[in-house]
């Protein structure tokens, strides 16, 4: 069966006094890839398990290919089984008395795993071919990950739900099966929805991102766009590290709006208004492009301001300075590669990367 869309509308849902989730509205396209993204306890787990039929709706409807799975107003409740989904959890909950191919295999006809074929089509798919009499216990986290997803993905779902699937694996690990499962989906072309509190994961997979907070979605958005524009200081700094560099906002003689900063002037999305604001400034917004440079010396607007190193964490591939600017305002900033150290106590000069479009913004309250 083809890729089914997910409509989530007024969906609410609490557990005694405890409200869980309130008025979620979520429109997912056929063959989507979408993260819900949260910190614990935001309720992401219990959005997948609503839409998975695992709990019942207090309100709303969760839609799915058309059909409506649960409406509360229409007192409707279609059962896990009906649904034409399937889940991977975070251990991966395989059999482990069965073989690989058998786990695979659980979700099809008695015929269909004799004769279509099937199984060794998604142990392929998976990167598994002729692991298929290997038992659970004879592979690793990654590999029974796969297994799970192969099982997951064997019936032909319409939609595969995902609850931290990486989150029982190692740091390496977790960032190279990410890479294979957003492979395995897309070419499966099945709706996936997957819950994590990882941004990296979120990021890396998903064609869009669910940010969720305090039971509710704050922003749905693109990966960039939402790393470039969030919705609010709360999201800018959920989903990566932040500068948050105070200017005041002003129209220029083009008709655009661009803020005076410590850095100089920066440009600013066309939906703010005038006044003070924080600029928002990645680490990696920021670029030293000189050293040695007395913090008296005057270096000039979108060349460089003088700063001094307050520390260095030194990561391999990147490094991150803290630095302070001659007023006080203590920054990040992301240097690549094999860029020499900055040791504490040197001076340097930074400034915002000129390659750089328009900048997001906050208002000073």
């Amino acid at each position: 069966m083809s890729a089914a869309g997910v409509v989530l509308a007024g969906v609410a849902k609490a557990f005694g006094d405890t409200k869980v989730l309130a008025s979620i509205d979520l429109d997912i396209a056929a063959g989507e890839v979408v993260a819900l993204l949260g910190p614990s306890g935001c309720g992401k787990t219990t959005l997948l398990r609503l839409i998975a039929g695992l709990e019942m709706l207090d309100a709303g409807s969760v839609t799915i290919g058309g059909r409506a799975m649960s409406d509360v107003s229409a007192g409707v409740h279609v059962s896990t089984e009906q649904r034409n989904l399937a889940m991977v959890f975070q251990n991966g909950a395989l059999f482990p008395h069965l073989t690989v191919a058998r786990n695979v295999g659980f979700g099809l006809e008695r015929t269909e795993r004799k004769t279509s074929g099937r199984i060794p089509e998604m142990l392929e798919l998976v990167g598994l071919a002729g692991f298929g009499e290997r038992r659970p216990d004879s592979l690793s986290g990654g590999q029974q990950q796969r297994v799970a997803l192969a099982r997951a993905l064997a019936p032909s779902p319409a939609v595969v739900l995902m609850d931290e699937p990486f989150s029982n694996l190692d740091a390496v690990l977790r960032e190279h099966l990410r890479r294979e499962v957003a492979t395995v989906v897309r070419s499966a072309g099945v709706t996936t929805v997957f819950v994590t509190h990882d941004r990296d994961e979120a990021f890396s997979i998903a064609d869009r991102v669910a940010v969720m907070r305090d039971g509710r979605i704050v922003q749905v958005a693109t990966p960039r766009r939402l790393y470039r524009c969030p919705v609010d200081r709360w999201v800018a700094s959920f989903v990566g590290d932040t500068n948050f560099v105070r200017g005041d906002a002003a129209w220029a003689d083009d008709g655009s709006l661009v803020a005076i900063t410590a850095l100089g002037a920066v440009l600013l999305e066309p939906a703010f208004e005038p006044g003070a604001v924080d600029v928002l400034m990645r680490p990696e917004d920021l670029e030293i492009i000189d050293a040695g440079v007395s913090l008296d010396e005057d270096v000039g607007v979108g060349v460089g301001v003088g700063a001094r190193v307050l520390a260095e964490e030194f990561l391999g591939a990147t490094s991150t300075l803290a630095v302070e600017l001659d007023d006080g305002t203590v920054l990040q900033v992301r240097r690549f590669g094999g860029d020499s150290a900055s040791p504490p106590g040197s001076t340097v000069a930074i400034r915002r990367r000129v390659d750089l479009g328009p900048a997001w913004c906050s208002p000073v309250v």
